[in-house]
Parts: structure tokens; sequence; C-alpha cells
């Protein structure tokens, strides 16, 4: 590649100026071995109490409600007067027979009956008739009619014989009386009828609890007195700013680890905590040095919810630092969420619960103060 000299000389030329200026504002007398921060005077404050009306002076009205007298009277609840006593009938009991079923009858039809016979029938009527006789043997006529003569003679009745029924007895109709079913049962009967006489009642009082006014609602104005509250201004005394040179030593320069055992999910400084800042890092800034606070998860959780935590935890250690009196002027603090991860423990891949704890750090080194 090509690269004009024109360029070159002009790039030599920046560089000799700028390390020739940087060389001019390096520390004076420095100590080898040792390494330098730039530092800033702190503004001087002096505190000064004032008081602030936190409240103003106001009117208030108090109520006072009404107050009653719980009384107890006798008053007539009946007046005396007359009653009709009534005295209920006297009820008896009397056993009702009846019939459940009423009597009948019962018919049964009796059929006729018959007898096997005979029967002889007249089939032809008895009659006479006219026949003539022999030939007497000692007849001389010789006209045989002669020696004749006509007889009238009955002719028997034919009869014929035949097997017939008889009636033994006829049809008939027999009557049987049911008797009916009875039971009974108890109606109560009047033994003596209800009567009626007029009693005189006495008349009745019944006590009872009244509440009187004794004195009614009231009203009251109170002036309450206005409330102050003191609070402590830091007023300055001397303005601050000069930059100095500072020696720290070199390991400062890089993160240093803060071991706090953050609770999960948590970026509250236990005592733990703040023992370990009290011995690490409170020193450092106590003398006047700024210093950059990282704090940094691992992958587990939203990379946004591992950004925000990260960022709370940081600024819990300056807000610490700024408790205990330290210029917010020398604290720089920056969350970093799981984007600096110092091992393989990212997105996907399974690691241990200690390979975890690697990623979850908390650090600080010694900076430049701006």
């Amino acid at each position: 590649m090509f690269i004009p000299m024109k360029k070159i000389l002009f790039s030599a030329a920046f560089m000799l100026l700028a390390t020739v200026a940087f060389g001019q504002d390096l520390p004076d007398n420095p100590e080898p071995g040792k390494c330098y921060v730039r530092c800033k005077t702190p503004d001087i404050y002096k505190n000064e109490t004032i008081n602030v009306a936190v409240s103003p002076e106001y009117k208030k009205i108090v109520s006072y409600p009404a107050e009653y007298e719980t009384i107890q009277e006798k008053v007539l609840v009946r007046e005396a007067g007359e009653e009709i006593l009534i005295v209920p009938a006297v009820w008896g009991t009397q056993e009702v027979t009846y019939y459940e079923k009423e009597d009948g009858t019962k018919i049964e039809i009796e059929k006729a009956s018959f007898l096997q016979g005979f029967e002889t029938v007249e089939t032809r009527a008895a009659t006479a008739k006219w026949e003539m006789s022999e030939k007497l043997p000692d007849c001389e006529s010789s006209n045989p009619d002669d020696c004749r003569y006509w007889c009238y003679k009955p002719v028997p009745a034919e009869f014929k014989t035949m097997p017939v029924e008889k009636l033994a007895s006829d049809a008939k109709v027999n009557k049987i009386r049911i008797p009916g079913v009875t039971k009974t049962y108890i109606r109560k009967v009047m033994v003596k009828p209800p009567s009626t006489s007029i009693v005189k009642t006495e008349p009745e009082y019944k006590t009872i609890t009244k509440t009187t006014l004794v004195r009614d609602a009231r009203t009251e104005e109170v002036i309450v007195p206005a409330v102050f509250r003191s609070i402590t201004k830091q007023v300055l005394v001397e303005k601050g700013g000069l930059s100095s040179w500072k020696a720290v030593d070199c390991s400062l320069i890089d993160n240093t680890p803060l071991p706090i055992n953050w609770d999960f999910s948590s970026a509250t400084l236990n005592e733990g905590a703040k023992q370990i800042i009290d011995a690490r890092l409170l020193p450092i800034v106590k003398d006047g040095v700024a210093v950059f606070i990282e704090s940094h998860t691992d992958m587990r959780g939203t990379k946004r919810d591992n950004q925000e935590l990260s960022d709370r935890r940081a600024k819990a250690v300056t807000d610490y630092l700024i408790s205990k009196g330290i210029n917010a002027t020398q604290l720089y603090a920056k969350g970093f969420g799981e984007t600096r991860l110092l091992n393989k423990c990212a997105d996907g891949v399974v690691c241990s619960e200690s390979e975890h704890a690697v990623n979850r750090r908390t650090t600080f080194r010694v900076v430049n103060q701006k």
C-alpha cells in the first residue's frame, strides 16, 4: 500500500508536538515504580444549620359533639280496662260405626239338568179294515164268496221307541246374601259449649331509657403554630478544581475485585459487603483519588434485566461511598450486565455454579479525575 511522504511527515510532526505538550504536564520528580493519576482538589464546604418551615401556622376548627345524658322514665304502656275472657268448650270423643261396605246379594244361576230316557212314539194310529174270511170247509156253493163273510178287523197302532232327554230340573236363580263390612271412627263431640266472662285488667307500666340533650354540638378555633425543621446546609468556603498528580499503587490501575456476595437478583449492600468496601475501597478514595466502579452479571436471565441489575449494583457502591463523605466527583460507575464474560459461560452453554460465579463480579480501578 503506497502512503504519500507528505502525509507521513505530517503525522510524525503531530505526534512529536503531542508528546512535548503531554510531557510538560507530567508529575514533577516522579518516583520510579510508582503510577500517578490526576486528581482535583475538592470544593471545601462548611455546614450551617437553618430552620425551614415545613408546616405554616394555620387555624384549626375543633368540633365538639353534643353531650347527652341517659335517664330512666316509667311510662304507661297499657291503660286499665276490661277483657272478655273466653272459656273454651269442653270436648269429648265418640265412636261412630259405619259401613265401609254395605250388605249385598250375590246371584248364582243354576243351569237346567236333564235325565237320559226312552220314549215310545206312535208312528201310525190304530185303525180297522174289512177282511173277507176264508171259504168255509163245508161250503157247498159254487161261488166261494157265498161261503165267506166279511169281518171288520181292527188294525193296531204302530209305535217307535227312541232315546230322549228328560228335564230333571229347570234353570233357576239362587240369591246369596253377602254381609256388609263395618268399621268405626272417632269424632270429637262438644260436651260443654264455650262461654265468656268479663274480667277487669290492671294498667301496665314500663321503664324506658331516654337520652336527653345536655349540651348541643359546638366548635372552637385553635391556632396551630408553624412547624420548623432544622437542616444542615453546605456553604461553599473554597472552590476546588485544581489539578495535581497523586502516586498510587500500580496494581490499582487495573480492575481490582471487590468480593461482594450479592443476594440473588438484589442490589442491596448487606453488612458483609459494606465491611469489604470499608476495608478495601474506602481508604483509597479517602486519599483523594478517583475510581471507576464496574459491576457484571452472569448470563442467566434476560440481557435487559442483567444490564439493569449491574447498573443498580454499581450505583449502590457509589451511593454507599457518598454516604461515607466521599465527593461524588471522585466516583464513576457503570454496569456491563453480561457483556464482559470471563469464561465460556455464554447463552446456551451449560456451566457449573462456580463457573457462573466467576462472571458475577464487582471491580474498581483508579482513574484520572475529569
